[in-house]
């Protein structure tokens, strides 16, 4: 269960006028103290939550000085992955954070390679105030290793939708397996917010088939009826799609990719495949839709999953009548 002490409505008013306003001093700087509950090993514990409150407290110092992170810390030395910086700093380039919370108490949940701490709750500032002015409010989740080094971090999906996959299986080795799949769907949402192209040319198979649909103008016939709406298809090697992604990546500032909704479904022969239909809104720059995005991946290597298949349909039509879903793409649309 996820307890909080929030600070004064006050507070948070004061950040988002500050912000608006743009004031560097946002809020008082202060120490966002983490608490760790579900984790028996107590010198383990110990060291995650001190870790923790010194990752959030640095990113409140930084955000209100306006600097860079900083990774001198001493409770910071040595618990941060490669990896985790890395990302850090992607996310912190188009829009810097904060924690506006005095204390974060979380539970630590058990995964496959080590440990994860969700739910930490982060207020984004974009450095595009004029069109990102919603949508402020973010959640981390934290990836740790065995010995309580962060491994990863990236921006989690709503808690309806991890709700929502977590509980619509029965078995055991299923349940592990969609949390293995919500922290790869979480992780490549990230990454389109953090423009990172090695990790989206990692997790794409060399021969993946990759789809995108508009619609086909509607018209009609002599007798005057218009005729069924349909889409027309362009198909995309991995190398052209990761090329046209390269561009939007420097032409855009800030990229910004959320899930709204979320439908997981095993293959009914192959026991590692497993269809994935997001509702995807994307907003740039320069550009924004909202549409359904579908993946084929394969979970044999849980450490390292393959998207085989990616597709993309807008989710209206032209007149603004919504796509049915018996024409959005699904596992049964595919061979694999």
């Amino acid at each position: 269960m996820m307890i909080r002490k929030k600070i004064s409505m006050a507070a948070w008013l004061l950040v988002w006028f500050c912000w608006g306003m743009g004031i560097g001093q946002v809020a008082a700087q202060y120490k966002t103290d983490f608490l760790l509950t579900g984790l028996q090993n107590e010198q383990l514990k110990t060291s995650v939550e001190q870790s923790l409150t010194a990752l959030l407290t640095e990113f409140n110092t930084a955000q209100a000085a306006g600097r860079s992170l900083q990774w001198d810390v001493p409770a910071l030395q040595g618990k941060l992955s490669e990896q985790a910086i890395a990302s850090l700093r992607a996310l912190w380039a188009n829009s810097p954070f904060r924690c506006t919370e005095t204390e974060v108490i979380e539970k630590c949940l058990q995964t496959p390679s080590g440990y994860q701490v969700r739910n930490i709750p982060l207020i984004m500032m974009p450095l595009d105030k004029e069109n990102y002015q919603d949508d402020l409010y973010q959640e981390l989740v934290v990836n740790l290793d065995r010995d309580g080094t962060i491994s990863e971090v990236y921006f989690s999906i709503g808690m309806h939708l991890y709700s929502k996959v977590i509980r619509s299986n029965i078995t055991v080795t299923d349940l592990r397996r969609r949390q293995v799949i919500l922290d790869f769907v979480e992780n490549f949402r990230t990454a389109y917010n953090r423009k990172d192209l090695p990790f989206l040319g990692q997790v794409f198979s060399d021969d993946a088939l990759i789809i995108t649909g508009k619609q086909i103008k509607s018209v009609k016939n002599d007798g005057g009826i218009t005729l069924d709406k349909s889409f027309e298809y362009k198909r995309q090697t991995k190398a052209e799609y990761l090329a046209n992604l390269k561009g939007v990546f420097s032409r855009n500032k800030v990229i910004k990719v959320i899930f709204d909704d979320i439908k997981v479904v095993k293959h009914p022969v192959k026991d590692y495949y497993y269809g994935v239909t997001l509702k995807q809104g994307w907003r740039s720059d320069t550009y924004s839709d909202v549409g359904y995005v579908f993946l084929l991946i394969d979970f044999k290597d849980e450490m390292n999953p393959m998207i085989h298949v990616r597709t993309w349909q807008p989710e209206k039509y032209d007149d603004g009548t919504e796509v049915p879903e018996s024409k959005i793409f699904s596992l049964s649309d595919f061979e694999c």
